[in-house]
């Protein structure tokens, strides 16, 4: 999926598509307890800015602080594991 925006090859979790032009691409965050994962996400962010495709965060777990939950969200490149179902429905336009 390109290169992560210090270089390196960037891989992510998943490829969705429901037409031929309509992509996105998925990262999977989960965070059991608090920890350092968290100064991760800002610049994964970043990299999804870079990608040759649109792209979220999909992010669960009772580790993420409210701060990094608020944040996540005010990005609009992040949705809830608990929400990701509908979310992909009006991103691809399926019945909901």
């Amino acid at each position: 999926m390109g290169r992560r925006i210090w270089g390196p090859m960037r891989k992510i979790d998943l490829v969705v598509w429901a037409e031929p032009s309509r992509r996105l691409g998925i990262e999977c965050k989960y965070q059991k307890d608090p920890g350092t994962a968290e100064e991760k996400i800002p610049t994964l962010i970043r990299d999804i800015d870079a990608w040759p495709i649109d792209g979220i965060v999909v992010f669960d777990g009772q580790g993420f602080s409210s701060n990094m939950r608020a944040f996540l969200l005010s990005t609009g490149k992040a949705v809830e594991f608990s929400d990701l179902e509908m979310w992909l429905r009006l991103y691809f336009g399926l019945d909901i």
